[in-house]
Order: C-alpha cells, then sequence, then structure tokens
C-alpha cells in the first residue's frame, strides 16, 4: 500500500474531501450535518490521502486561517496504519509555511495520546461538541 499526501484546495478536492468526511462524521460519529459544513471549507487548507494503487481518498484533515487543525478523518478500513499522523504533520509544515507560531485543535477525548505523541498538550477541562467530548490542545511551532 502507497499512500500519496496532497495539499489541495476545496474548490479542487471537495468531493473527496467531502465523501470522507460525510463517512466518518455524518453517518459513523452521527454528527449533524449543519455542525459539520460550517462554512469555512473554501478558506481552509487541506490535505488529503489516496491510495495510489487504486485512486480511493482515505483520509483528510483541514488547517484554517487563524491556525485551528481539524476534521481529521481516515476512513474506518485505513485507519490505524499511520496516515493521520502523515495528516497531521503535513498540517503542521503547512501552518509553518503559512507563518503561524502555534497550531491547536479540539482533540476528540479518545485521541489525546495521538496528538499528544504528535507534541501537543491538552489545555483546560473537557467539553462537548457535536455530542462528542473533546478538549483543546496546542502545539507551539
Amino acid at each position: 500500500m502507497t499512500i500519496e499526501l496532497k495539499a489541495v484546495s476545496w474548490s479542487a478536492a471537495a468531493s473527496a474531501l467531502s465523501e470522507i468526511r460525510r463517512e466518518v462524521f455524518i453517518e459513523e460519529q452521527l454528527v449533524p450535518e449543519e455542525l459539520e459544513w460550517d462554512g469555512l471549507d473554501a478558506d481552509c487548507r487541506h490535505v488529503l490521502a489516496t491510495e495510489t494503487t487504486t485512486g480511493t481518498a482515505v483520509g483528510t484533515g483541514r488547517l484554517v486561517p487563524d491556525g485551528q487543525i481539524g476534521r481529521m478523518a481516515i476512513r474506518k478500513a485505513w485507519r490505524r496504519q499511520g496516515i493521520g499522523r502523515q495528516i497531521l504533520q503535513q498540517l503542521i509544515e503547512l501552518a509553518r509555511r503559512d507563518g503561524h507560531h502555534a497550531v491547536f485543535l479540539h482533540a476528540q477525548c479518545y485521541a489525546v495520546a495521538f496528538y499528544q505523541q504528535a507534541g501537543f498538550t491538552a489545555e483546560g477541562e473537557a467539553f462537548m461538541d457535536a455530542g462528542i467530548p473533546h478538549v483543546m490542545m496546542r502545539l507551539k511551532l
């Protein structure tokens, strides 16, 4: 299996990006559709992970102009293979290139250790977002 990661715009890759997010967030995690589509995508930097043999889009994440990383999603069959870590690293690198001095995210509580391994530090108490417990995390660049 070979995974290719590309920085893409929403206008160029909306179909693939939204398909992954619909599958993971709306269908699997039951996030209400109106919360998932927040109107920010056109202004964000996106990373798309594609399995090169089949051309299947398998994962995504985005960088909001304010330095927030979010919408990290990997299709179920492709999890635990390091794809999320690769997407996260590319988003961090995009933030550096854009001149950010830090990035932050709202991690689902079950994923806190994943982000800590990448150097993120939890801040504050857990909070609910779309019915899912989250915690704020930050990484200084």
